[in-house]
């Protein structure tokens, strides 16, 4: 398909697939003419991500180019793939910030608690640690214990995340999926814990 083709099929206008190509993001098309290329499907697939990506995750083009090369590197292991796009490590390999909230022992704690196996890079323990301390700071009586069965809540909410990655095979598509359901879903489930609390009330004083 032609440039102009890939524009409508993407949703992508034409002026920023240009800029795509131009910074490496979207690999050239096979050209047919000194000024013309023909793209296929798996340009449209990138794009879909590319827009996730940016749009969806709010990456930079920078940023998103890291994550799309690496999407590259470990296109059959799902797990690194996952791992990319949820940003749970960084796709240039950098360290964890060992200044920033380095004691994360009660993390530790919750996942020893849950038998969970997870990065020390994962981006989650240092909001975790911080939202503690801060809870303590302000007079509340919080610690790890009181988040396991939000934990436990948690857990079944991923076993449902990665039960809607099953299916494609692609590892264009499947990254843009595991973007669009995490991303995209955050606000509603957090609307429905709202939506809950609202209920959960009616019936403990309105009742």
């Amino acid at each position: 398909m032609r440039i102009s083709e890939l524009s409508r099929r993407s949703g992508v206008a034409t002026a920023t697939i240009k800029y795509y190509l131009r910074e490496g993001l979207l690999p050239p098309g096979r050209a047919t003419a000194a000024t013309q290329a023909e793209y296929g499907e798996s340009h449209v697939r990138r794009l879909r991500l590319i827009r996730a990506l940016i749009g969806v995750r709010g990456l930079s083009v920078s940023a998103a180019k890291d994550v799309l090369d690496a999407v590259s590197e470990y296109a059959t292991d799902t797990h690194e793939l996952l791992g990319l796009v949820f940003g749970v490590w960084p796709a240039s390999g950098a360290a964890k910030d060992e200044d920033a909230y380095a004691d994360d022992s009660e993390v530790g704690a919750l996942l020893a608690q849950m038998g969970w196996k997870v990065s020390e890079h994962n981006p989650a323990r240092d909001v975790i640690t911080q939202t503690l301390q801060t809870l303590r700071s302000l007079g509340m009586d919080y610690d790890w214990h009181s988040l396991v069965p939000y934990a436990q809540l948690a857990e079944k909410t991923a076993t449902l995340d990665l039960d809607q990655l099953e299916g494609p095979d692609d590892p264009l598509e499947k990254a843009e999926r595991a973007v669009l359901l995490t991303f995209l879903l955050e606000p509603a489930l957090l609307a429905l814990r709202r939506l809950a609390q609202e209920a959960e009330s009616t019936v403990r004083y309105r009742s």
